[in-house]
């Protein structure tokens, strides 16, 4: 079963991963089933997984975090991230203050190092207050996005009933769904009854 598949079969699974941007899945964290809205971020553990998912968090960076907090503070980036995006899709740009704070408190400095095959690398090392070095990669995605991205390619699946979003790296940008193998295949199947029904009647 295909994420988008447990996304819209049961509402206590994961978040989708299926926006080909970390800007996307961050929105995809609110999804919807039935009409009904499904959150999937209800506790602070909730959101640590999420960010673990993603590559941003581990237990050894989580482990001093104030999960009431993070849950709020992660809400309401996602809730600021939706708004730019979708001003910035109508063309318009919106109030960017509340995305530098996020931004202004992620702390990091640059640290070389070796990999595992003995070449340099060079990284970054997170320093600062723990809440702001977890979601401080998210916000900075929602940043690169407003500044670097084609908001052509910044889609919603056009299924009425589904709202997740999506940066479309299709080779001819004609992605129409979150998952083919789901919101696709509903609409196959309302194509085929509304022509089935439209035969018999």
């Amino acid at each position: 079963m295909t994420n988008a598949e447990t996304h819209l079969d049961n509402c206590s699974a994961e978040p989708p991963m299926l926006g080909d941007h970390l800007a996307m899945d961050l929105l995809n964290t609110e999804a919807r089933n039935n009409g009904e809205v499904t959150e999937y971020w209800n506790s602070g553990n909730d959101v640590l997984r999420w960010l673990e998912r993603c590559g941003v968090a581990s237990a050894l960076t989580a482990r001093s975090v104030d999960l009431e907090e993070l849950l709020a503070q992660g809400i309401a980036l996602r809730t600021l991230a939706r708004r730019l995006i979708v001003q910035r899709k109508e063309g318009q740009t919106g109030d960017i203050n509340a995305l530098n704070k996020y931004l202004h408190a992620y702390l990091s400095a640059p640290h070389l190092e070796r990999n595992c095959g003995g070449n340099l690398v060079l990284t970054r090392t997170v320093h600062g207050e723990p809440i702001a070095s977890l979601l401080g990669p998210v916000a900075e995605a929602v940043a690169q996005l407003l500044v670097e991205g084609d908001f052509t390619l910044v889609k919603q699946c056009e299924h009425p009933d589904c709202i997740l979003w999506f940066y479309d790296r299709t080779k001819a940008h004609k992605r129409r769904w979150c998952s083919m193998a789901s919101c696709g295949n509903r609409h196959k199947a309302a194509q085929f009854r509304k022509r089935s029904s439209g035969k018999t009647g």
